[in-house]
């Protein structure tokens, strides 16, 4: 039940994602599907399963999965463009493929830079806000430029959400195995894995073309400041009030302080 219940609390969320983008666009959808959600069970999971510094190593890791998943959700908006005019099923593939393969030579690479920063003497917390503050200033620039943000006209078909779903209660169930596994940095960047990011780009990709999930690409790298709040903030709350209250508090700063304020300052933009 502890690896379950996460599971399908991630896969219910990943489905609401992609729905929201195609229903409020880019703009409100963007930042809805990057509010604190996934990350709510994985932070639960991995702290029953970890040792106080394996829970901190993981939470201070989060941040930089974020940027990763920002960095793999520029892929999406800046390269597409740049492909030869192939089918809509060629084109795709080629993104999925590339997008994934970035990320993930880039996420062995951080667990590496990580562990070493960590192993050098700095504090889990500095490595985090440090981290999280690159996110915040990839995300700002991602959105200076204000982009056309449409909604999607045609509805996402039944299997393409049952995918989705599934695909992102996979990556919280590994990633709580991992932190039972005491390896707590892998385990903060496979929390993060872009399951939801990767299946909203290609689901509406299918169901609406490129403009819909292109005009989300901005407001989603911006809103994942918030994911990343969410863990520093749960790295105290979680130890010191108790897995529900801890909760509660980081979620509300997260939400509060970083996706609220965005989403002002984007739409006065």
């Amino acid at each position: 039940m502890a690896l379950l219940l996460p599971a399908l609390f991630a896969a219910a969320v990943a489905i609401g994602a992609t729905v929201a983008v195609e229903r409020w666009g880019g703009l409100v959808g963007g930042l809805l599907g990057t509010l604190p959600t996934t990350i709510v069970p994985a932070a639960w999971g991995i702290y029953a399963g970890s040792t106080p510094d394996g829970f901190a190593a993981a939470m201070a890791a989060i941040p930089g999965g974020m940027f990763l998943n920002a960095a793999f959700l520029g892929l999406w908006r800046e390269l597409p463009p740049r492909l030869p005019a192939w089918s809509l099923g060629r084109r795709l593939v080629v993104m999925t493929a590339v997008s994934l393969t970035v990320w993930l030579l880039c996420a062995a690479g951080l667990v590496v830079a990580q562990g070493a920063a960590l192993g050098a003497g700095m504090a889990p917390k500095v490595l985090g806000l440090v981290t999280a503050s690159a996110l915040l200033g990839l995300g700002i620039a991602a959105c200076w430029t204000p982009r056309p943000s449409p909604k999607g006209t045609r509805a996402v078909g039944p299997v393409v959400l049952l995918l989705r779903g599934v695909l992102a209660g996979a990556a919280i169930t590994v990633a709580i195995v991992i932190a039972r596994s005491g390896l707590g940095l892998a385990a903060g960047v496979a929390s993060v894995f872009p399951a939801i990011f990767l299946t909203t780009m290609v689901s509406l990709w299918l169901a609406q073309g490129e403009a819909v999930p292109g005009g989300a690409v901005g407001p989603m790298m911006l809103g994942s400041s918030a994911v990343a709040a969410y863990a520093l903030i749960a790295a105290w709350s979680l130890p010191a009030l108790g897995p529900l209250a801890g909760t509660g508090v980081a979620w509300v700063g997260a939400a509060g302080g970083v996706a609220l304020p965005a989403f002002l300052w984007l739409r006065r933009r």
